[in-house]
Formats: structure tokens, C-alpha cells, sequence
């Protein structure tokens, strides 16, 4: 009884069969490998071998589309050395295994960095001043001297973050072919170098966030130049293209601005769904943006005194620019002091069951009339109701 308890277990038949396809496999592989020698080294070590396998297909037709197109996969993914060869084969052998017993997981994600030796390889750090758009300030050699890795800032440029983007899972691999590949690599945001990455790794290391420390040009657009820019147009233009604004003004707020999430168009390949844009207006953004707050919660030049007789016909002639800083009801991001309508209009009848506590029947009635003044003040009424 105790010999047939040690004896082990019969392998089910449904993994006997993926073991021999394996196995078989396997030998072929090496088989082939140690016959063609040299040949079978380089056909192995080729980008499109990798893409032999349809779990990476999304890896292989979006570097097909990187500005790195011209480099191996094994250039970046493999160190050199026969060692390291080697072992690579042998973990070859076993995502084979995993492939074949669809046990693999997805979406693929690097167990390890790029080393900065694999990027050395091209771009020389101790030369490699700024980047080709002539306006940042990049010092490779410093980054490279504080130990800050080339992934930490380029972990985009190859594949657009695609595993972080979650469009990397089994049921999408069939989607995947030069097109999606392109798609997704086409927008700049998952390729370069996010400007919040800077800005984080900077005020941890409290390095300087000023524009000038990484731009040649401060990057102040022509329009701010303008002289009315301040007073008259910027209004105008945030509400023309509010994105274009929160590029640069994103930054220079103390908490994130919700509503300008963008769902990419490269979505539709993988969801069939529609492309969506969530926004806020202008004058939303300018309460929720902390940078806004020092001149929209200070009085402007145009309330003089004596303003306030005048404030209603000027609110009624272009209510959305009072709605910049104001607001209708008290909901501002300033709750404390942003002074609403409310402020000094309240809505004492505001609520939907007044009418029914009035003394006298007042079901049918829907503006205020000669009979009410016999007890409410009419100025006050007449303050918000028109005759």
C-alpha cells in the first residue's frame, strides 16, 4: 500500500497531449537551431520571429511604427554575452511551454528595465544636449550622473505604454496589424516624454519648475504677448480651445482639473465603440484651476463704485463672462468668499413646497403682483421680479 501511495500520479490526459506537443516542439526547435548553427541563431534573434507568437503582436506593430523600427527587439531585450544568449533560448523554451498550455500572462508586461548600456548602444549621454525640437533644456549627462534611468523618462518610445493603456489582452490580438499599430502609436502623449514626469521627478529632487529651466524660449505663446491679452482675450480664446490652454496651465495648478479626459481614437479598433471627450467650459475650469483663483477672486477694474446699480443690465447683456468668476448658486471652488447671486439675492422662496405653507392660495400664480405687495417689500421683490 505504501509503495503504490509513493508512486506518482498519472498525468490527466489533456495535459499528456500539450506535454508531448511540447516536448516535440522543443526538440525541433533545438534540433533546428544546433543544425542551421549561425542561421538559426539570427532567425531566431529577429524582430519578426517575435511576432510569431500572436501575444505579441501589439509589442511587435507598434515598434514596427517607433521611431526604433530599424532596431532588433534583441537589442534592447537581450544583453549581449553568450551567457545571456543562452538565456534567453532557455526562456524561449518556456513561454513556448506557456503558449502552447495557454497559460501565458497578458498583457505582457517587462520584468525588468532597459538598461541604460541598451540605449548607450546609439545615443551617446556625454553629447546629447537637447532634444530635436531646438526648445528643451535637456542635460543628459546630468540625469545620467544622478542615476535617473533613460526608461524612467523614454518608457514610451518603442511600444506608446500599450500594457498601461490595457489594450493588450487576449481577446484584441486578432485586431492587431500595421494600422492599430500606427493608431496607437500616433499619439505623442504615449510616445514622449510626459511633462508631469519632469515636473514630479523635479520638486522630489526640489529641483526648479520655473518654464526656464527646461525651455530655451520660456515657451510663452505669441497671444500672451498680446496687450489686451490679460483683460480682454484669454477668455475668449480658452473657450475657443480650452485644451490648448491646459497643456501648459495643468501644471500650474495644486490639484488636477477633471473633465478633459479624451478617450483616443485608436480605442474604436479594440472596443468597436466610439471615440469620447469629456469637457468642462471655460468658466468651470477657470474656478477649478487653483492658477485662475488670484485674479477671479479679485475685483476687477470695471467694478467701480457704484457697480452694483449697474451690475444687472451688464450681467443680462453677456452673463458668461460675470459666470467666469461668479456664480449662480453658491458651487464655486471657493466656497469661503466667491461671492454668487445668491449672496445677495437669496432665494427665500426657493423651496418647491412654499406655496403650499402660504396663507393665502397662491396655486395659480406665477409672478408677483399688486396684491402682493399688500405684505411683501416691492423693491425687494422688484429687485429680481420684472414687472
Amino acid at each position: 500500500m505504501e509503495e503504490e501511495h509513493n508512486q506518482a500520479l498519472p498525468t490527466p490526459p489533456k495535459y499528456r497531449y500539450k506535454l508531448i506537443k511540447v516536448a516535440t516542439l522543443t526538440v525541433l526547435f533545438l534540433a533546428l537551431f544546433f543544425a542551421i548553427g549561425g542561421l538559426g541563431l539570427k532567425a531566431t534573434s529577429s524582430s519578426v520571429f517575435c511576432s510569431s507568437c500572436h501575444e505579441m503582436k501589439p509589442e511587435y506593430y507598434t515598434w514596427k511604427a517607433s521611431t526604433h523600427s530599424e532596431v532588433d527587439c534583441v537589442s534592447c531585450h537581450v544583453q549581449p554575452g553568450a551567457k545571456n544568449i543562452a538565456k534567453d533560448k532557455a526562456e524561449g523554451v518556456v513561454e513556448l511551454f506557456k503558449k502552447t498550455t495557454n497559460t501565458f500572462t497578458a498583457p505582457i508586461q517587462m520584468p525588468k528595465e532597459i538598461p541604460n548600456s541598451a540605449c548607450e548602444k546609439c545615443h551617446n549621454m556625454s553629447t546629447r544636449q537637447v532634444t530635436a525640437s531646438g526648445d528643451l533644456i535637456i542635460p543628459h549627462d546630468k540625469h545620467l550622473a544622478k542615476d535617473i534611468k533613460c526608461t524612467q523618462c523614454h518608457s514610451g518610445v518603442a511600444h506608446g505604454k500599450i500594457a498601461e493603456r490595457n489594450v493588450t489582452f487576449k481577446s484584441d490580438y486578432n485586431k492587431w496589424d500595421t494600422t492599430l499599430g500606427k493608431s496607437m502609436m500616433s499619439d505623442i502623449k504615449f510616445t514622449r516624454t510626459k511633462m508631469e514626469t519632469c515636473m514630479e521627478c523635479h520638486e522630489a529632487r526640489e529641483v526648479s519648475t520655473e518654464c526656464k529651466t527646461c525651455h530655451t524660449t520660456g515657451v510663452l505663446p505669441k497671444s500672451h504677448k498680446k496687450r489686451d491679452f490679460k483683460t480682454e482675450t484669454h477668455g475668449v480664446l480658452a473657450k475657443k480651445d480650452l485644451k490648448n490652454c491646459n497643456k501648459c496651465h495643468l501644471y500650474m495648478s495644486e490639484k488636477d482639473i477633471q473633465g478633459l479626459e479624451e478617450v483616443p481614437a485608436s480605442q474604436q479598433f479594440l472596443s468597436n465603440g466610439n471615440s469620447k471627450t469629456n469637457t468642462i467650459s471655460a468658466q468651470d475650469y477657470a474656478k477649478e484651476n487653483t492658477f485662475c483663483k488670484e485674479c477671479h477672486t479679485t475685483e476687477p477694474a470695471s467694478h467701480v463704485k457704484g457697480f452694483v446699480n449697474i451690475h444687472g443690465a451688464q450681467a443680462k447683456e453677456n452673463t458668461e463672462k460675470c459666470l467666469a468668476c461668479h456664480d449662480y448658486q453658491n458651487t464655486g471652488f471657493n466656497k469661503t468668499n466667491n461671492v454668487t447671486c445668491s449672496s445677495c439675492h437669496p432665494a427665500m422662496h426657493a423651496g418647491k413646497s412654499y406655496k403650499d405653507k402660504h396663507p393665502i392660495d397662491i396655486s395659480g400664480v406665477t409672478s408677483p403682483n399688486e396684491s402682493c405687495y399688500t405684505c411683501h417689500n416691492k423693491p425687494k421683490c422688484t429687485s429680481c421680479h420684472k414687472q
